[in-house]
Parts: C-alpha cells; sequence; structure tokens
C-alpha cells in the first residue's frame, strides 16, 4: 500500500502479487491489476521470483518494487528481473550481494577507513579458534551470523566456559534461517544505541545522507520504536557519521535508497554494524523531517534521473517517532498472535500517519510478520512528539488481537525514554510484563466504574466515576470507554 500510493500519486498504474491468504488484502483491492502467486506458504508464492517475473511480463509491467521482506535483498532476483528487461528498484545485484554477508561488507568498508567494531577478519572454523580469539580480546563477545539478520545466529558470551555452547547454537540456527553457518566474532558493547543512517544515491555517483534514524528500542534484535533525529547525537557526529554512511555506499557504488547502520557507544564511539540495500520498515520518520518521498526518490532513480537535490539542500523539521504495531502479547514475551480484527480505528488528527494494509474484519494470517501498522508522527520537538504519540496511542483502537499499543505507551511515558539516556537494553532493564497487567487492570477497574455508574444514575454520574477512577470518562460508554469494554 505504501509503495502504490506514491506511485499513483506519480501517474503510475500499479499490479499486486498474492498468496492464496491474502486474496482479501487490500493491497490487492487497492492495486489496478492484481494476479495469484500460490498457496499461504512464502515458499510457495511471495518467494517465488521467477513467478513473479511471469507474471510482470505478461501483464506488460515494467518495474519491480521489491517492498520490504521477502525478497528485496535477494541479489539473484535483481538480477533475474534485469535479465527479463525490467527495472529493478533498488541496488545493482553487486551491492546487494556485497552488503548481504556481513563479513564481505566488513571487508568492503574497511578500505574506505570506515570504524569497525574490533572482531575477527573472517568465519571462524572451530571453537578453539574461537577460543583462542576471545582470549585475545577478552569477555564479553558477541558471536554473529554471516549471513542474514533479526537477531538469528547472534549469542553474547560472557565468559569462556559458555563460548562452545553458545558457537554450536549460532551455527544451527545461522544454518537453518539462512542456510549459512558462517559465524564470526566481534567485540561485545555492552550498553550502545543503534543508530542507522538513510542514503540516497544515484545512477551517476551522487549519494547524500538523510540523517538518521534512532533504533534503539527492541526486543528480540528486532526494532519497536524508531525515532529521527536522535537525541543525543552532536551537529559534528551527527555529519561524521553520515559522511561515513556515504563512504560505505561508494564502497560497492551503490544507488537507490539503503541504510547504514551504527552502533554507538556509550562513549559516542560509533562502528560499522551492516547496511540494508533496501527501504527500511522506519522510513517514514525520516520522510517526516526532510519532507522527502523515499518511494518516489526510488522510482525516480530506477528511471536513471539524477538526485534533485544536494547535500547542503537538506535540513531536519522537527521531531518524528514511529512505533511498529505488532499482533503479538508483550505480556507474554511478545508471543505472536492470530485472529480477526474485530475492532480496527485509526487515530487521527494533526501529525499522523498510519501506514498499513489491514482493515476492521480482516484475519491476521499465521504465514508471515505479525506486524499490523507503523504508527508515525511528527511535531516540532521530541517531548511535543512523544506527547502526541501517547494521544495517538489512546485513539488507535484494536479488538480481537493482542499489539504492542500498550507496550509503546509505556516506553513513551517512561522517565528513561523521555530523559533520552537509553540503549539498545531497554526492554531487558526497564519492561516488567506486570507494568501493563496492572495498567490494565486500572482501566478495567474504570470502564466497570462507568458501567456500574450508568446503570445507577446516568451519565452525570458516568463522569464522576470516571473521574473518581482517575480517567475522566466523557460520554457514557463511547469513545474510551466502550473500547475498554471491548477489550474486556
Amino acid at each position: 500500500m505504501r509503495v502504490m500510493r506514491s506511485a499513483k500519486e506519480m501517474g503510475i498504474k500499479t499490479v499486486a502479487v498474492y498468496s492464496e491468504a491474502d486474496r482479501d488484502a487490500l493491497h490487492v483491492r487497492f492495486a489496478d491489476e492484481a494476479y495469484i502467486l500460490g498457496p499461504a506458504p512464502s515458499s510457495e508464492s511471495y518467494l517465488k521470483g521467477e513467478k513473479i517475473i511471469e507474471v510482470a511480463k505478461n501483464c506488460g509491467a515494467q518495474a519491480i518494487h521489491p517492498g520490504y521482506g521477502f525478497l528485496s535483498e535477494n541479489a539473484a532476483f535483481a538480477l533475474a528481473v534485469e535479465a527479463a528487461g525490467l527495472l529493478f528498484i533498488g541496488p545493482s545485484a553487486h551491492a546487494i550481494n556485497i552488503m548481504g554477508s556481513k563479513l564481505a561488507a566488513k571487508a568492503a568498508v574497511a578500505k574506505f577507513n570506515v570504524p569497525l567494531v574490533p572482531g575477527t577478519p573472517g568465519a571462524i572454523a572451530s571453537a578453539s579458534d574461537a577460543m583462542e580469539y576471545c582470549n585475545k580480546i577478552g569477555y564479553p563477545v558477541l558471536i554473529k551470523a554471516s549471513a542474514g539478520g533479526g537477531g538469528k545466529g547472534m549469542r553474547v558470551v560472557e565468559q569462556a566456559s559458555e563460548l562452545e555452547e553458545q558457537m554450536a547454537r549460532a551455527v544451527g540456527e545461522a544454518t537453518s534461517a539462512f542456510g549459512d553457518g558462517s559465524v564470526f566474532i566481534e567485540k561485545y558493547i555492552g550498553s550502545p544505541r543503534h543508530i542507522e543512517i538513510q542514503i540516497l544515491g544515484d545512477q551517476h555517483g551522487n549519494v547524500v545522507y538523510l540523517f538518521e534514524r534512532d533504533c534503539s528500542v527492541q526486543r528480540r534484535h528486532q526494532k519497536v520504536i524508531e525515532e529521527a533525529p536522535s537525541a543525543v547525537l552532536t551537529p559534528a557526529l551527527r555529519k561524521q557519521m553520515g559522511e561515513a554512511a556515504v563512504q560505505v555506499a561508494k564502497s560497492v557504488e551503490y544507488y537507490n535508497a539503503g541504510t547504514v547502520e551504527f552502533i554507538l557507544s556509550e562513549n559516542m564511539e560509533f562502528y560499522f554494524l551492516e547496511m540494508n540495500t533496501r527501504l527500511q520498515v522506519e522510513h517514514p520518520v525520516t520522510e517526516m523531517i526532510t519532507g522527502l518521498d523515499l518511494v518516489k526518490e526510488q522510482i525516480r532513480i530506477a528511471e536513471g534521473k539524477s538526485l534533485p537535490f544536494a547535500q547542503e539542500d537538506l535540513k531536519i523539521h522537527g521531531h518524528a517517532i514511529e512505533i511498529r504495531v505488532y499482533a503479538e502479547d508483550p505480556t507474554n514475551n511478545f508471543l505472536p498472535d492470530t485472529g480477526t480484527l474485530q475492532t480496527y480505528v485509526r487515530p487521527q488528527g494533526p501529525g499522523i500517519r498510519v501506514d498499513d494494509g489491514m482493515e476492521q474484519g480482516q484475519e491476521i494470517p499465521i504465514y508471515y510478520d505479525p506486524m499490523i501498522s507503523k504508527l508515525i508522527v511528527h511535531a516540532a520537538t521530541r517531548e511535543e512528539a512523544i506527547d502526541r504519540m501517547i494521544r495517538a496511542i489512546d485513539e488507535y483502537h484494536v479488538t480481537g488481537v493482542a499489539t504492542t499499543l500498550p507496550f509503546c505507551k509505556m516506553v513513551m511515558q517512561h522517565p528513561v525514554f523521555r530523559n533520552e539516556w537509553f540503549d539498545t537494553h531497554f526492554v531487558q532493564k526497564y519492561f516488567k510484563p506486570d507494568m501493563l497487567n496492572e495498567a490494565l487492570t486500572q482501566e478495567g477497574k474504570t470502564a466497570l466504574g462507568a458501567v456500574a455508574a450508568l446503570l445507577a444514575g446516568g451519565q452525570s454520574s458516568v463522569q464522576a466515576a470516571g473521574q473518581q477512577n482517575g480517567t475522566l470518562v466523557a460520554a457514557g460508554l463511547q469513545g474510551k470507554s466502550a473500547w475498554q469494554l471491548n477489550r474486556l
């Protein structure tokens, strides 16, 4: 839906492909044409590159936008698209291939003096080699899979006695997830921030950075909350990291949209982590602070056009925050949830954007990522953006599945987040499921008090009952109280 909306504004017709599970999805009806790929499992539908190319050629399409997942970082698919005479709206297969391997990426950027975390130059062949290296650099260390991402094949080792077991687990998980068991070792940075730089490059050698996003609030090494700009970067450090990101891009002659990820230590030292060779899920916060439409820029770059702006033309305007609304139960270790969106009412008002592909009554399938939507807010300052996000979360009414909305509200209200000094361990340090259970219990008491008051004495009593419970119930069972009752 995100890509199609921009294409429509550019006068470009769109074609949707879908699996049997997504037959009734919103993007299927929004597109000018739609074609089925196959059964629900992604291996039989969305990962069938040859089938997608066949559909594109048969319907007369000229280009393929790979989106955020599935084949978006698949070099073989990018090559096949070009071989079929179609435009791939993304970088070259060469860039995807190099940056798809963390080891190859480190080797490429090392020649451009980009800071790297101390680590092994290549894959570790055996546990004995790993032990020898770790004894040299000291513990703790981080074992990482060379291929893939999302936290798979990643293990923190605090002491030597754990190394052999954790390495075996990392190799096994990497083999299972990516078909490649190669792992390497890095010095573990204890309290890092996750800072990523959005870059854009054209096919004429021009590359710019569109400032940073702070993606430090994560669970299971996957992002939940992102904001732009970062609250901790100075203008000088922002420039230094942005220029380093441009060097990373130039190391593989990169064009189109991409993201260079860094970790920032508590000593404000940054190190290259990896490069994502696609449009990031969290790109809207960058759009909000720059005023650019990154999808439109992607399409123009794929058409061979030059960037219409230079680095000095780019400025940061205000502050933006994005939360990922997952169908997950944060009170149960963020376990994915499935079901039907019985209630689905989006928030509205100034500075609020919702990127989704869902509707009320739609079922959340078990086959794919459980993200329902991305909720983005923009305001003049970080404090105003946080307050706007809390208001938007309160207006976002979802029933039928558990969601991460209560967790995200807790983060917005937490003093450590509001005061800006948090790191990637925020969830482990500050979140306990009981915090949400207590909040929901209080909301339940408020709602039940409102019901009792309504039965006893009408609307004025409802208001009084709500105020006594610490929440104003403004109009009987309408609005927020109705949502509370639905959840109960």
